[in-house]
């Protein structure tokens, strides 16, 4: 015989209220929509300590990630100072005389 939704208590250990959804009583179902619950969180979240933002990429939130992203960039750097190069005086060629043979 299956449980039905009367009978089936919240599956957080210790609450012995009724089932309301996701096997979670209304009060930890809330929290759980509001990523509250440390059991079972409703995103992936990111991986930095003690922040619960939803995951952007590699692992981390979007502020964690720009963060990550900034310090990537190299330095800026002061524009190269302009080299002197001297001056090629223009040499003429003359053009190969022809040989006869």
């Amino acid at each position: 015989m299956e449980a039905t939704k009367a009978t089936k208590s919240c599956k957080i250990e210790g609450c012995k209220k009724s089932y309301r959804a996701k096997g979670y009583c209304s009060i930890h179902f809330q929290k759980w929509r509001r990523g509250e619950l440390k059991e079972k969180a409703r995103f992936k979240t990111c991986g930095e300590e003690n922040c619960k933002k939803p995951m952007y990429r590699f692992g981390i939130c979007e502020t964690h990630y720009q963060t990550w992203m900034t310090s990537r960039k190299p330095a800026e750097a002061a524009p190269a100072p302009a080299v002197e190069t001297p001056a090629v005086a223009a040499v003429d060629i003359a053009p190969e005389a022809k040989t006869e043979a």
